[in-house]
């Protein structure tokens, strides 16, 4: 091969080297029961000086808007599969404060590298139904991001209140949903009440009881009543539920157990109309950015 010809080769494969390093590697993701995950990567293009048996790399979980807090990152050590490629566990048992964290891979001492998200097995949360324990609940939903990259979002609670089936009247909400992470649930729901919180407002809390059955609970919500305070803008109502007990922590109302990591935009209900002190204004529930609960009282557009 001439002279020319062999620099033209090395320039396409210095391009075809260049564009594998720069393209992000892929995890397909495999959730249990439990809430733990496990991540398969099989096309990581490895720096690896020491050649395909040094396995010295790390599944790296940055926590977004925590990278300086010391529990800000979490390194899952890396190792090899049957079929050539990496594995990482992220068990239950492993705490994972609350939030969205940007997955990475890194190779010893090298910058951490985004992932892309491959394939999702994500069956085991379609309508999870945790066991008994008062540890806290873990929940961690692998997702896309808008760029293209792998993240998780987590949760972790205890008491944990799911929000279930929800029913729209003219004027009123009801709610059903189940208790989790508490020793005895219907003792802890025994004469505990819903309360609605008004989100950066003076509006006093309002509260109705429940109906309560065994670790499963109802209510109903008057759209009018809220409204009474309404001054015109927008106000939220945050869910809780109280216990009656004082010394027991309340449980926030959300959605969490399944495989939907934002469910804003993707479970809606229709507003109803309702007559507050400024006029007629819309009401709705909804689930915030974090999977919560909760009701909007706004202006009709």
């Amino acid at each position: 091969m001439s002279a020319p010809a062999q620099a033209t080769q090395h320039v396409e494969e210095d391009r075809m080297s260049e564009a594998a390093e720069a393209a992000p590697a892929r995890a397909d993701c495999v959730a249990d029961s439990a809430g733990g995950l496990t991540f398969h990567i099989a096309d990581w293009a490895r720096p690896a000086p020491g050649g395909h048996d040094d396995w010295s790399g790390a599944l790296v979980l940055v926590r977004r808007g925590g990278r300086d807090a010391p529990d800000g990152e979490v390194r899952l050590p890396l190792g090899p599969t049957a079929d050539g490629g990496l594995q990482a566990a992220l068990p239950s048992t492993v705490a994972l404060p609350e939030g969205r964290w940007d997955v990475h891979v890194a190779y010893r001492d090298a910058e951490p590298r985004r992932l892309a998200p491959g394939l999702n097995d994500l069956r085991s949360l379609v309508d999870r139904r945790p066991g008994p324990s008062t540890s806290p609940l873990s929940v961690r939903i692998p997702y896309a991001t808008k760029h293209g990259n792998l993240s998780l979002r987590s949760w972790r609670r205890a008491p944990h209140a799911e929000a279930g089936e929800i029913r729209l009247e003219d004027d009123t909400v009801a709610v059903r949903g189940r208790l989790y992470r508490v020793a005895y649930p219907s003792e802890w729901l025994a004469d505990a009440v819903v309360e609605a919180r008004c989100r950066g407002g003076e509006a006093p809390v309002r509260t109705a009881p429940l109906e309560v059955e065994g670790p499963d609970f109802s209510f109903t919500l008057s759209y009018a009543e809220l409204a009474r305070t309404w001054g015109g803008g927008a106000d939220v109502w945050d869910l809780w539920l109280r216990p009656a007990d004082q010394t027991m922590a309340p449980a926030r109302l959300a959605r969490i157990l399944d495989d939907v990591a934002d469910k804003k935009e993707i479970f809606t209900y229709p507003p109803r109309t309702v007559a507050g002190r400024h006029g007629e204004a819309l009401a709705r529930p909804y689930y915030t950015r974090d999977n919560d609960l909760a009701l909007r009282i706004e202006a009709p557009a």
